[in-house]
């Protein structure tokens, strides 16, 4: 949406067809996030209690058939075969953003693309610079780059803010392209041996399972072993197996194609499995992982400062509450200083960095990273769980003091974007252009007025 002389407008409404979408994306987020954070604490829980011997050898238990190389422990399972769904989700709806959602025009692309490396970026930059020296810490340095949009969306439920749509829109966008940068990272950078045979070979599955979605094939029967073919394959070649979701996701078509072999406005066929395989995500996959991969034994408070004193931990704590903002504030600045962009009326700067400080809840792709770094249920594994842990509570914590200052602000936008006077359906500020005077995303009144 553009704003006077043609800039864009930051944070403007977008169209009610994606903001409805959406809205139902993020309310089963945060069902899942508020599963994520149930898991989380259980695991703490039981991991410090007298019987967390049990609990290691819960997630230690092996099952699979080894004559596969896939008598995998219930721990890995959850990282390399559930959280494959979990990228094949955040690869379907990122394909969704760009080939049919608001995010197809760059100028509105622009801002959440950029934070999203800037607060990628940054972190990593701040972790490296406290890990110098050679003691190892370094191959984490990807830990504290994450977003994790279900954590983040549970922390919005449990403070009730009244977050506007365009700031939701913006948060979940930045997370899905978090999410793609670090499916990128894990496979260039934490790939220890690669079995291009293997590699090959899953190309096969892959290609025969792309060619059926875009013939529109929805039988599972069909679908299903191909992709559980994919995913071994890609197992087995090193390459970490989650990647494999991904790369199925880009096969499967967005838009639905009518009989003359256009385009019509339908959902296409990656709108369809996104809808069945979301409530899988965030229901099951992220919260089982969770319940896997958070069950640390802290030891109490000295155990908690032993653990902190490792630079491992204080990169990862610095990287996800100071270097997520700086990071996704800065791009966002370099992004409206050098393509005249402009805040839609009513939101500025301050949400910009309440968002931002949500950017810094980091948890489950960061422990994946961790574990893939330097081991599950190493010594320095447990260090790295306790900086995010403890990275992600202060930056919720920050979000929360920042984001219910201006709650005041959100209600109004919230009840402005609930009128429909003429109950047709759609709201009445989703039928009125970005001038419409009194209305967020309008000219007339300051960002931060």
């Amino acid at each position: 949406m553009n704003g006077p002389h043609g800039s864009t407008r930051v944070f403007s409404r977008g169209s009610w067809t994606e903001a409805s979408r959406i809205a139902a994306v993020l309310r089963e987020e945060t069902v899942g996030g508020m599963l994520l954070l149930a898991g989380t604490v259980v695991a703490l829980v039981w991991a410090n209690s007298p019987w967390s011997a049990a609990y290691e050898a819960v997630r230690d238990t092996r099952v699979g058939p080894a004559s596969l190389h896939l008598d995998l422990t219930l721990g890995t399972w959850a990282a390399d075969g559930l959280l494959a769904v979990f990228f094949f989700v955040a690869g379907l709806e990122l394909k969704r953003e760009f080939v049919a959602g608001d995010l197809r025009d760059p100028r509105r692309a622009a801002l959440p693309v950029a934070a999203a490396v800037g607060g990628m970026v940054v972190p990593a930059v701040l972790y490296t610079l406290l890990n110098l020296g050679g003691d190892g810490g370094l191959r984490g340095w990807a830990i504290p780059t994450a977003t994790d949009i279900a954590f983040a969306l549970a922390v919005l439920a449990v403070i009730s803010t009244h977050l506007p749509s365009a700031l939701r829109t913006f948060l979940l966008t930045l997370a899905v392209v978090d999410d793609l940068l670090a499916i990128t990272i894990i496979a260039l950078f934490y790939t220890s041996s690669l079995a291009a045979g293997w590699l090959a070979l899953a190309l096969v599955p892959l290609a025969v399972f792309g060619f059926l979605v875009q013939k529109r094939v929805r039988s599972w029967w069909l679908l299903l072993p191909l992709a559980l073919l994919t995913w071994v394959f890609v197992h087995e070649s090193g390459v970490h197996a989650t990647v494999a979701g991904v790369l199925l996701a880009f096969t499967v078509p967005v838009v639905r194609s009518d009989a003359a072999g256009g385009p019509d406005a339908g959902p296409g066929l990656a709108e369809h499995l996104e809808h069945r395989f979301r409530p899988i995500s965030a229901g099951i996959a992220v919260p089982v992982f969770a319940f896997f991969a958070a069950g640390v034994t802290v030891g109490g408070l000295s155990g908690l400062v032993e653990s902190l004193g490792d630079r491992v931990a204080l990169g990862i704590v610095a990287g996800l509450v100071l270097g997520k903002v700086a990071g996704i504030v800065g791009a966002s600045w370099l992004v409206t200083r050098f393509t005249r962009a402009e805040f839609a009326d009513d939101l500025g700067w301050p949400d910009l960095v309440g968002v931002a400080l949500l950017g810094g809840i980091g948890f489950t792709v960061s422990l994946l990273i961790g574990e893939l770094a330097f081991g599950l249920g190493s010594d320095r594994d447990d260090h790295v769980k306790v900086g995010v842990l403890v990275g992600t509570l202060l930056s919720a914590l920050l979000a929360t003091v920042v984001l219910r200052l201006r709650n005041r602000r959100y209600r109004r936008i919230e009840e402005l974007e609930a009128v429909d006077a003429d109950a047709d359906g759609i709201p009445d500020v989703y039928q009125q252009g970005p001038d419409t005077p009194g209305t967020p995303g309008s000219p007339g009144r300051s960002a931060d007025g």
